[in-house]
């Protein structure tokens, strides 16, 4: 199985994988520790994780037989993000920087898996394999740990002295034994807690811990409704993820993570499109403007289409709101009309970020016409 293992290895940094490592088919420590977490209510409105629970016990939830498993791990963009692009009219959120390709990571990596699953069927035909990237119920990054590619940071992703954090993690299941690498047994974090200061939301009860329902990745992507006007401000002007405990990381502070991130998923970049911005930056005020059909053109094929026009478009009048663009007041009052309650209502937040009389004067006149009462809740008293 040595042979099958290097051809494996080779197939993977051909396909732009950054390391590999192979681990045995367990039910690791952190499957207990992911029931405690769920329990603990930190999984937000994620309910899909408590219904697939059983699956996430031990590997072959995912594949029936698996035995071993290849973890593969693939850069993608850590340079520094530059300043707000200055067009007039224009109004730009930050993105998280998984997102600068332009492309949905998912559509890059599975044909790659696909291709080392060839390769192994090709080698050992009575093996069964499959190749997933976050989508089934694999605690991917205990697999790794497992596998050596690193070590859970304090921020709960996983660290690794050479790339960093800034990585996607992909996994092979074999229903075949192969030799496994040695596990990564220690933390290299220390005493440093950067991550867990610089949270603006102050996601992480405790090390290692993340309370999902406060992270502004998972309040911009995940969440479906409205964050808690506690949050809002710690948003800033994130209009998709965030990056802020990757960030201050010291692991992440070298210009090796640079180099490393040309390898990676970078040189899948899309062509530049104004209207998906400059890296790091989204252009807003477009998806005022944008109907449904239009929106699934312009972003279909990227990490955007996960949230949605309606959770892109929240999430923008979110931004607008904490940087007070009162050039942006009609758009809000626009949305003043839409059907949805959840984006009148956080609409009228964000008119009255802006702490214009005029414009609060002119909101007291919306007031009389609606009724809704997700949306009155939001009117000053």
């Amino acid at each position: 199985m040595n042979d099958l293992v290097e051809q494996i290895r080779e197939t993977a940094l051909s396909e732009g994988f950054a390391a590999m490592g192979i681990a045995p088919a367990v039910t690791s420590e952190g499957f207990h520790q992911l029931v405690d977490w769920i329990e603990a209510g930190y999984a937000g409105s994620m309910d899909y994780l408590e219904r697939r629970l059983d699956a996430y016990r031990h590997p072959t939830g995912v594949l029936e037989g698996t035995k071993s498993i290849i973890v593969l791990a693939m850069n993608y963009d850590a340079s520094n993000r530059g300043p707000a692009p200055s067009v007039e009219g224009s109004a730009y959120g930050k993105t998280a920087r998984y997102t600068w390709s332009g492309v949905d990571y998912h559509d890059v990596i599975h044909p790659k898996l696909k291709r080392i699953v060839r390769l192994i069927r090709e080698q050992v035909p009575e093996a069964n394999a499959r190749g997933i990237v976050d989508t089934a119920p694999l605690m991917e990054r205990e697999v790794a740990v497992l596998a050596g590619l690193g070590w859970r940071g304090k921020n709960t992703l996983l660290l690794n002295k050479q790339l960093g954090s800034y990585f996607f993690l992909a996994c092979v299941l074999v229903d075949i034994d192969l030799p496994i690498d040695q596990p990564h047994d220690s933390s290299h974090c220390g005493t440093c807690s950067a991550c867990l200061d610089a949270c603006p939301t102050d996601a992480f009860p405790s090390a290692g811990v993340l309370d999902a329902s406060k992270c502004i990745s998972y309040l911009t992507i995940e969440n479906p409704g409205l964050p808690e006007l506690s949050l809002r401000s710690g948003i800033d002007e994130w209009a998709f993820g965030c990056d802020v405990c990757q960030e201050v990381c010291p692991w992440n502070r070298r210009p090796s993570r640079q180099q490393n991130a040309a390898n990676g998923l970078r040189g899948h970049r899309e062509p530049a499109d104004d209207s998906q911005g400059h890296d790091g930056w989204l252009e807003l005020t477009s998806l005022f403007s944008m109907t449904e059909d239009q929106f699934r053109s312009q972003f279909r094929r990227t990490p955007y289409w996960r949230t949605k026009r309606r959770g892109m478009l929240r999430n923008a009048i979110i931004v607008l709101g904490n940087q007070k663009r009162r050039d942006a007041i009609e758009l809000l009052f626009t949305t003043l009309n839409d059907p949805d309650p959840e984006l009148r209502a956080i609409a009228v937040w964000a008119i009255c970020q802006m702490q214009d009389s005029e414009s609060l004067d002119r909101l007291r006149g919306y007031r009389q016409s609606e009724n809704d009462p997700i949306v009155l809740a939001e009117f000053p008293g």
